[in-house]
């Protein structure tokens, strides 16, 4: 019986096969084929945070991220590569306090993004660092001459 019809069995695995491929694409809850290792829903962040609460110049600290149902991620102004990952941390060494912001995009198209500030204190103890100009300090005072109006005529 299954091979009397061949082509009418063809005809209807396909459009088996291209109704469980749209709902791939849409992804929903109630759909029966889906990414592997996807879980439906929207895009989010799960975690953006420093190990420490602030530095001192010169000093390293882990970024730490984590991410739900993104296909990219980007953390500006990071210059390390970052992926999609459930908890991931990354090496940082800010000179300057840096505001970091973390951009997660979804397989849906949409967006998340997350803030925060981690303020770099100068290290304890050093005395501000004067300017220095030829070889002088600025608080320090050049010789001056005093012309008097006898110097002057001359």
């Amino acid at each position: 019986m299954l091979f009397r019809y061949p082509k009418l069995f063809v005809a209807a695995a396909l459009l088996v096969a291209l109704w469980g491929l749209s709902r791939v694409r849409s992804s929903g809850e109630d759909a029966w084929v889906r990414i592997p290792g996807s879980i439906p829903g929207r895009v989010r962040i799960l975690l953006f945070q420093a190990s420490v609460g602030a530095l001192t110049e010169g000093e390293k600290a882990q970024l730490c991220y984590g991410v739900a149902n993104a296909k990219s991620v980007r953390i500006l102004p990071v210059a390390v590569r970052v992926y999609p990952s459930a908890n991931r941390c990354v090496e940082i060494v800010p000179q300057h306090t840096t505001h970091y912001t973390i951009l997660a995009e979804g397989f849906d198209g949409s967006v998340a993004t997350k803030s925060f500030t981690l303020p770099v204190q100068a290290p304890p103890g050093e005395p501000e660092q004067r300017v220095q100009f030829a070889g002088l300090r600025v608080s320090e005072r050049l010789p001056t001459a005093t012309i008097t109006a006898a110097t002057a005529r001359r």
